[in-house]
């Protein structure tokens, strides 16, 4: 993958959803899922193969930043009805990093190319709709050790510069596990380092996408 640009930004699930959708006793159950690779989106569709072994299909679709990855597939369904749709809710909706898995029980009707089309759109558009959709940005992480005194001072700068704290250890000194947007980090570094005449201590970590709440 190629060195992300600190303000780019991307629309993901926010978290897991699910959905069902029935017509005429063909259920469709769908599940939508974050996903940052390949191999975890293979895990979605496996997990779905194997919970619901008995059903006829089970069709998915998943977007991935990375190297701009493209699956889906109609698992049986005739060509276009299932698979595409799918990936149509994904793309009109500008997402990525997610998996959708959509698994119909057959009720003994055939629905035709209008009805398969709409069902599975539906069930897929249920499950990203409880799953949330969330703005990702780029976040650097890296670890702070201050005094006592100053850590008052930072908590307030903290919310200033969007910061989380992930973890905090209380010793001899207060020790801070935190994130802060890529685009914001070295003003805050600057602004930390005033207020505390330089008695602070940064120690970088990796950046990584992250929901931005």
């Amino acid at each position: 993958m190629n060195t992300p640009d600190p303000s780019s930004t991307y629309l993901s699930l926010a978290g897991e959803g699910s959905g069902e959708y029935t017509e005429k006793k063909s259920r469709f159950l769908a599940r939508a899922v974050p996903c940052t690779t390949e191999a975890q989106a293979v895990e979605v569709i496996n997990m779905a193969r194997h919970q619901y072994a008995d059903a006829r299909h089970h069709v998915y679709a998943y977007l991935l930043r990375d190297n701009h990855l493209m699956r889906y597939t109609d698992d049986g369904e005739p060509q276009g009805t299932a698979g595409v749709p799918i990936l149509d809710v994904l793309r009109k909706r500008q997402l990525t990093d997610l998996c959708v898995v959509v698994t119909r029980y057959f009720g003994g009707v055939l629905l035709g190319t209008g009805g398969l089309v709409h069902a599975y759109t539906t069930a897929a558009c249920q499950a990203i709709e409880n799953g949330g959709i969330a703005t990702y940005a780029l976040f650097q992480t890296f670890h702070i050790q201050c005094s006592y005194s100053d850590y008052q001072k930072i908590l307030h700068e903290n919310q200033r510069f969007s910061v989380r704290v992930e973890h905090a250890d209380f010793s001899q000194h207060v020790a801070l596990h935190c994130t802060c947007p890529v685009t914001m980090f070295d003003s805050y570094q600057k602004k930390l380092i005033e207020l505390t005449a330089g008695n602070v201590e940064f120690v970088l970590g990796k950046t990584r996408y992250d929901c931005d709440k």
